[in-house]
C-alpha cells in the first residue's frame, strides 16, 4: 500500500514527466517521428561570479590554465537550463525539445552576471 499523499504522487509523476522529456540539438532527429510542432520555447539561467572565482580566473588568464571555479558554475548553469527547458516543455504538452541552442551573454550593466538562454521547439514525437 502507498503511504505517499495524492500531492506527493502527483507531485513525482510530474517529475517523472518532465525528466522524460527528449533533448536534442537536431533539428529533424533521426529515428524520431514529430508529430506535432507546438511552438519555441526558453529558458533562462542568470548566475553572478563570485569575486573569488573572479579573482582565480584572472590570475589563470595570466598564467594560464584552467579555472575549475567557473568551469563548474558554467557546467551547473547550463544543467539548471537545460531542466527548465524540460519543465517548460512538459507544462506545453510536448515530450521532447528539438533544435536546441544555448547562448551565453555578459550582463556588464550588473557586474559580473552571465546569462544563459537555452531554446529550442518544442514538439511531440511518438
Amino acid at each position: 500500500m502507498d503511504s505517499d499523499s495524492p500531492k506527493v504522487q502527483e507531485r513525482r509523476a510530474r517529475d517523472a514527466g518532465i525528466e522524460a522529456v527528449i533533448l536534442t540539438t537536431e533539428t529533424y532527429p533521426e529515428g524520431i517521428k514529430i508529430t506535432e510542432r507546438i511552438e519555441v520555447i526558453t529558458a533562462e539561467c542568470a548566475f553572478g561570479m563570485n569575486i573569488f572565482k573572479d579573482l582565480f580566473a584572472g590570475v589563470r588568464d595570466v598564467v594560464g590554465g584552467r579555472s575549475e571555479a567557473v568551469q563548474k558554475t558554467l557546467r551547473d548553469s547550463r544543467r539548471t537550463a537545460l531542466y527548465e527547458l524540460k519543465r517548460e516543455a512538459h507544462e506545453v504538452g510536448a515530450n521532447a525539445v528539438i533544435g536546441i541552442d544555448l547562448d551565453y551573454v555578459e550582463l556588464a550593466s550588473a557586474g559580473n552576471m552571465i546569462l544563459l538562454v537555452a531554446s529550442g521547439t518544442a514538439v511531440k514525437v511518438e
